[in-house]
């Protein structure tokens, strides 16, 4: 005949067991897995982390160099420049909200500014009428940074950005935003009339 004492240790892990029971129950049932989702298998992989940011040569997009290209690859949230003494240079982006602000194709760089000001354009205000009028450049609530290269297409700007939590994410009006610190790094090296694709 055994013999059974009853201690603290005991009496502690026979209530964890009792209390955990029904705990397990439930995990162990179908219930907590969904079952209609596909294999991963399935799933179409969307690259938008590092590993997405491959190297990319000019040559695949652009027909000459000229004095610099730029390329924002919107599924990666990358923007990759290259200049016309060789230098590369790879940045994670923001992209646009969604795909209606979305412009994609061939543009130029027409115009560079330190320290921009922002005026919301109609779109925006419709979309948020409480944007105020304008924010002068060097504000911190100025949602273009610190460093502003100005496209071709109206409204459309690769930009810098103080809200670090934009990069990465679809979170612009159809610019691509960069962190200040890299929008800076890249502001000296991109000349006007560098050309650009959005992809």
């Amino acid at each position: 005949m055994s013999r059974f004492t009853l201690t603290r240790r005991g009496l502690l892990t026979s209530a964890v067991a009792t209390l955990a029971t029904p705990s397990l129950l439930r995990a162990q049932s179908t219930d907590a897995f969904p079952q209609n989702e596909p294999a991963i298998r399935d799933t179409e992989s969307v690259n938008r982390n590092v590993s997405a940011f491959r190297q990319q040569h000019w040559q695949d997009h652009f027909d000459t160099l000229g004095v610099g290209a730029l390329m924002a690859d919107i599924s990666s949230r990358a923007l990759h420049y290259w200049g016309p003494d060789g230098t590369y240079l790879l940045f994670p982006s923001s992209v646009p909200m969604s795909e209606e602000l979305t412009r994609r194709g061939y543009t130029k760089v027409v115009r560079k500014q330190e320290n921009p000001t922002w005026t919301p354009t109609a779109s925006m205000r419709e979309r948020d009428p409480n944007l105020p009028i304008r924010i002068d450049g060097g504000d911190k609530g100025n949602p273009l940074g610190t460093r502003a290269m100005y496209l071709d297409w109206p409204a459309y700007l690769v930009h810098g950005t103080h809200d670090t939590r934009k990069i990465g994410r679809q979170s612009s009006s159809g610019c691509i935003g960069l962190y200040n610190q890299h929008v800076e790094k890249l502001y000296p090296l991109v000349q006007v009339g560098t050309q650009v694709r959005l992809l």
